[in-house]
């Protein structure tokens, strides 16, 4: 069953050889390496380079300090040891390391040169390396350093895997000559090509001829694999339906479950899931879905209809750009969306999705003060570094961008009479700039301009470039769709989050004008008493429930070991205002615009 499934994935991910085509786009000689796992018990990957020279008396290498698609320096050089180069006879060579991330290599002309580097691989996320004795995983920006000329050459993989592993799984095409050797006809592809080495499970599936397979890791027995494959069938069909197009030639998506999940990276022709191994509840499904789903989305929106910052790129600092928000917030929104149009999830799936955005954004004292283009372009110091302030200085552009998708959508509706939405945008501006060119803020308003047919300079000057309230009228007037009524809970609240450690309750979170933030709690105080008696972590709920919203209550507050009294007046504990539902009193027309916003014609 093994090599079944090994053939089935050659069939399914890779051509037997290269395609003449693309060889002749192909520069320079290539620079090969040689990956091995002679321990990998102990974590480390073993990588073999061979780098041309062209005699040059001096080459210097480069390894990248950040990966596409997660915006944060992460310093792949810290986990690099041992290097060691070599020239074509293997007499040792001198080598330098000049920053950080380069390394310098005298030649004393060789026409190559082979350096050996170990790689410490222990961490594992979408975005990083792992190895152990069941699999290894290794992202190309973490693994493999490069000449820093980035002149255009091929760049040539062969996996050695480790004596019980059987496969390798690679968006890479396949050399011809035998198994687990690859070439990318360049360094941004060998980055975009993450590649699986151990014994996955390989489920396949053809989409109009393009193939596809979802390969899995650390299955135990939670997930039904077939079923899988068949629903992100479903997904790859309707994002086919609403694009237009599938954009590559073969598309695989690696899934590992494990116990500590960390989300999904995209790329060009595959992504990577590193999700909970406990999704046998249909909400625990439903969730790893929408991982997926919006994980190949990007293959339209971010790999190829792109910022314009956000390519070709540069490995060795950081990419800025506004309009974070898009690539991934709006992804995000048609994640949920996606899902219901493909039957995968009922309309009270896809609201309550779409609700808890609204939520988590309507909870958010950030949303004042920085917007979603701010928040975009400090993604490097921000979004990857929260702290215990972060909901009160700033704003998630992945949840405000959810929440810009669907009011953008609802917007171009009315304005259009419904009868073009954010679907007409979005294949608009493939059209015009998808490939190499990418699209700047104002180039994309624009699109979404002529496709609204009017201006929608004050929702974007107010809701993306600014931090005013938003407005949700357009959700009621367009979509029939209204929040729910909501009640005063009339329960006493502080506005604070704590935690637990070892039944000690401490502050962790303190949102801005809240009880708790007006009477100066802070974070990492441990609340010791409420009023005469002794509270702990699990008691904080019962406690309140004895007082009501107005009463001034005095916690006893330990701070750096320092007890202190601090009088809190409590405040009425907010209700849940922003559950959306649809409106029973909705008009026929608007009943017929919501169906066509969750049903489009095909």
């Amino acid at each position: 069953m093994v090599a079944r499934l090994r053939a089935l994935m050659l069939l399914a991910i890779v051509p037997a050889a290269v395609a003449p085509a693309a060889a002749q786009t192909d520069a320079g000689d290539p620079i090969r390496y040689v990956v091995s796992f002679p321990a990998p018990q102990t974590h480390y990957v073993d990588v073999r380079a061979t780098f041309p020279t062209l005699r040059r008396p001096q080459i210097e290498l480069m390894m990248a300090v950040w990966t596409p698609g997660s915006y944060l320096v992460r310093e792949f050089s810290r986990n690099v040891e041992e290097v060691g180069a070599a020239g074509p006879d293997g007499r040792p060579l001198a080598i330098d390391k000049s920053v950080k991330n380069r390394w310098r290599i005298g030649t004393g002309g060789a026409p190559t040169v082979t350096v050996h580097y170990r790689v410490y691989a222990r961490e594992l996320t979408m975005r990083t390396n792992w190895v152990d004795a069941d699999f290894a995983l290794l992202n190309g920006a973490p693994t493999f350093i490069t000449l820093a000329d980035r002149a255009p050459r091929p760049h040539e993989v062969t996996i050695q895997p480790a004596p019980s592993w059987r496969q390798s799984v690679t968006g890479l095409p396949e050399l011809a000559g035998g198994a687990h050797r690859y070439r990318a006809p360049d360094f941004d592809t060998l980055v975009d090509s993450p590649i699986l080495v151990g014994n996955p499970s390989v489920r396949e599936f053809s989409v109009e001829g393009t193939r596809h397979a979802l390969a899995t890791i650390g299955n135990t027995g939670m997930l039904d694999e077939a079923q899988a494959a068949r629903d992100f069938e479903k997904i790859v069909r309707e994002h086919r339906r609403l694009w237009g197009v599938l954009p590559y030639d073969r598309y695989l998506m690696l899934n590992i479950l494990t116990e500590t999940p960390t989300g999904g990276l995209e790329h060009r022709n595959s992504a990577v899931l590193v999700m909970n191994r406990w999704i046998g509840t249909p909400r625990a499904y439903l969730t790893w879905l929408s991982y997926l789903s919006h994980e190949h989305f990007h293959a339209w929106n971010v790999k190829r209809l792109r910022p314009v910052e956000l390519g070709p790129f540069e490995y060795e600092s950081e990419v800025y750009t506004r309009s974070l928000w898009i690539a991934e917030g709006v992804t995000e929104y048609y994640s949920h969306l996606t899902l219901h149009r493909a039957g995968l999830s009922t309309r009270e799936d896809l609201l309550d999705a779409l609700s808890n955005e609204i939520e988590r954004l309507q909870a958010s004292p950030g949303r004042f003060v920085r917007s979603a283009a701010e928040a975009s372009f400090d993604a490097w110091i921000k979004y990857y570094r929260p702290d215990e302030n972060s909901v009160n200085a700033s704003v998630d552009y992945y949840t405000k961008g959810v929440v810009l998708g669907l009011l953008l959508d609802a917007r171009i509706r009315k304005a259009t009479g419904g009868a073009r939405g954010l679907d007409d945008v979005l294949r608009a501006a493939y059209q015009r700039y998808a490939g190499p060119k990418g699209y700047t803020p104002d180039e994309f308003r624009a699109v979404a301009e002529s496709v609204a047919g009017t201006s929608l300079r004050p929702f974007w000057e107010s809701s993306v470039d600014g931090t005013a309230e938003l407005d949700y009228a357009d959700l009621a007037d367009t979509l029939g769709l209204r929040f729910q009524p909501a009640a005063p809970t009339g329960r006493a609240w502080l506005g604070m989050t704590t935690r637990n450690d070892a039944g000690r309750l401490i502050v962790s979170q303190v949102r801005r004008d809240t009880p708790a933030y007006a009477a100066g709690l802070d974070v990492d105080d441990e609340i010791i008493a409420i009023g005469d008696f002794r509270v702990r972590a699990d008691q904080l709920n019962n406690r309140l429930e004895q007082y009501a919203p107005g009463d001034t209550v005095a916690l006893l507050v330990a701070r750096r070991e320092q007890i202190r009294r601090i009088e809190v007046a409590l405040g009425q504990e907010p209700p849940r205002r922003w559950r959306l539902e649809a409106d029973p009193l909705a008009t026929d027309h608007q009943q017929q615009q919501r169906a066509r916003w969750l049903r489009p014609a095909s």
